[in-house]
């Protein structure tokens, strides 16, 4: 097919033209409108590559979109799939939590979610691509158990590292980490002090062990890991010398900056972009921007923000972002560290993995999205 009079997203310019596809990949590209019959027409919209989402938690709303509501699980699969399909999102890492079962719920449905996500796959029920990233939260006994069980999964893409103890990464602030949890769990202050002391010895126990294990069990597998809230320089070298190629969530600048420094792809979530700034007050990811080191956006809990995030980023004139180079946060950049080597760019020999926006009263819109060549939205 061919896709004409749009504005195609290249890896270092836009250019108005056509686009042609055959068997699901770029055929050939055109600084010229098409002339062909049956065409389809663009509109002059904005043509970018699939979006790649390393980090959604998305999923689990749809499993229990109420507490104790449970909901049938290929259906709730199908209406993950098509909100992400309809955000512009062509391949998926679902992100299931390891270890970190203070919600019992979260324990009873990990199975149920791993093989959801694999079965559909398996037997070609979502329109996207779905793969498996493994959020590990290291100071808990049962973290590395659960991680060689799912580890060999062929899904499995990439394996982040967590530690939300109070007092350090993410809850330097220990009132706002009691203000989070005591709300989440509905605790007393007595039972708030007890959870905070039990969750500071667990991380004492078993974080450096389990960390240590489970990087080194990735790269003989030759699986990416990532890191988690790093707030200090301390935290980086670390993350580098266990050989991690992602810093998830940097919590401050200086944090982000040497994560970048090192080699380290930088990811912040778009909501943070969208919304202005941390919900958890710490560092906005326009900041990181502005400095350079932001290298990749996840849509983390809100899927239609990677889009917005890229539109925001772009226009913010506090950074020096083109529009391709905010694209490459959503694309280019998350296929590369995962090897991807197929997707993430407009370019002759990639997945015809598409994505057509326009603005509409301001605010950026999918329009159609294609995977492989074929129109799934």
């Amino acid at each position: 097919m061919i896709i004409t009079n749009v504005n195609l997203v290249l890896e270092n310019e836009v250019v108005k033209g056509s686009l042609e596809l055959r068997d699901g990949k770029i055929a050939s590209m055109s600084d010229t409108p098409s002339q062909v019959s049956g065409a389809y027409d663009g509109e002059n919209g904005l043509l970018m590559p699939g979006f790649i989402e390393l980090h959604t938690d998305n999923l689990e709303h749809y499993f229990t979109p109420r507490p104790k509501v449970d909901w049938p699980p290929f259906s709730a699969m199908s209406a993950h799939d098509t909100q992400l399909v309809g955000s512009g999102i062509t391949t998926v890492l679902d992100a299931v939590a390891l270890g970190d079962f203070s919600d019992e719920k979260r324990k009873t449905d990990l199975d149920l979610f791993i093989n959801t996500v694999v079965e559909s796959q398996r037997r070609n029920l979502t329109r996207i691509d779905h793969r498996l990233h493994l959020r590990c939260e290291v100071p808990h006994a049962s973290t590395l158990e659960l991680f060689e069980r799912f580890v060999d999964y062929p899904q499995v893409q990439l394996v982040s590292l967590m530690d939300h103890a109070p007092g350090q990464r993410q809850f330097v602030d220990v009132e706002k980490y009691r203000i989070y949890y005591q709300g989440k769990h509905n605790l007393s202050d007595s039972e708030m002090a007890a959870y905070e002391s039990k969750q500071v010895a667990l991380s004492q126990t078993y974080s450096e062990k389990h960390r240590n294990e489970i990087c080194r069990q990735c790269h003989q597998r030759g699986i990416s890991t990532a890191s988690h809230d790093d707030a200090t320089i301390e935290h980086v070298l670390e993350s580098k010398q266990l050989g991690m190629t992602i810093a998830e969530f940097p919590t401050t600048v200086e944090a982000a900056k040497k994560s970048h420094e090192l080699g380290l792809k930088v990811l912040m979530g778009a909501p943070n972009v969208v919304r202005g700034g941390s919900h958890s007050g710490n560092v906005a990811a326009h900041e990181l921007a502005s400095l350079g080191v932001l290298d990749i956006l996840s849509s983390d809990y809100y899927p239609i923000s990677l889009l917005e995030g890229v539109y925001k980023l772009a226009e913010d004139e506090r950074n020096s972002l083109t529009l391709p180079q905010a694209v490459h946060l959503v694309t280019k950049n998350p296929a590369e560290v995962l090897k991807l080597n197929d997707r993430g760019l407009i370019s002759e020999g990639k997945r015809a993995d598409l994505v057509l926006a326009r603005m509409v009263d301001g605010h950026p819109l999918v329009d159609r999205v294609w995977r492989q060549g074929k129109k799934v939205f």
